[in-house]
């Protein structure tokens, strides 16, 4: 199974949106989740956004493997920022062991970053991926792969919608 994760804040929560689905191009999920607990209380600092988002994505990600064999995690973040730099994904794939592949995809550059710039769509802002656990090249080829016509793919759409609470999971 891949797993799309995303999170929300609001000012005394959070909300984790899990979306399981078994091919890159799929548009419509296998499984779908979320989980709501008690705001971070790491506030939000530039280049260390895995300090506050981090748990809620490690805690998805192994209630996932509980009933999944994962093939690869997508998050809505960077993995590495810039050479050297880890970001969210990077160390997300450091706490689940090294054994999942992760691949982000950021809405914006990071300064003097190492993400591959993919287009999807008839957008011309492309969407920024790096990956950890397998070459960011496919990583990117599998994100212009994914479903939908947009810029954003229809299932990363969805984890964001149920992060924020635009959608509820379909039983």
């Amino acid at each position: 199974m891949l797993l799309a994760i995303d999170v929300h804040y609001t000012d005394d929560a959070v909300t984790t949106g899990a979306v399981g689905f078994t091919s890159w191009a799929d548009a419509v999920p296998s499984a779908e989740w979320t989980h709501r607990g008690p705001a971070s209380a790491e506030p939000y600092e530039p280049g260390q956004f895995y300090r506050r988002e981090l748990p809620h994505a490690v805690r998805a990600a192994v209630a996932a493997r509980a009933t999944h064999s994962l093939d690869a995690i997508v998050v809505d973040a960077h993995v590495w920022l810039e050479p050297g730099r880890p970001g969210l994904g990077a160390h997300l794939f450091a706490a689940l062991g090294s054994a999942v592949p992760v691949v982000g995809v950021a809405k914006s550059a990071y300064r003097d970053g190492v993400a591959i710039a993919v287009l999807r769509g008839e957008s011309r802002s492309p969407l920024w991926v790096t990956a950890e656990g397998c070459h960011p090249m496919t990583a990117a080829s599998h994100v212009r792969a994914m479903h939908g016509p947009h810029r954003l793919p229809t299932l990363l759409l969805r984890a964001d919608h149920l992060a924020r609470g635009l959608a509820t999971p379909r039983s």
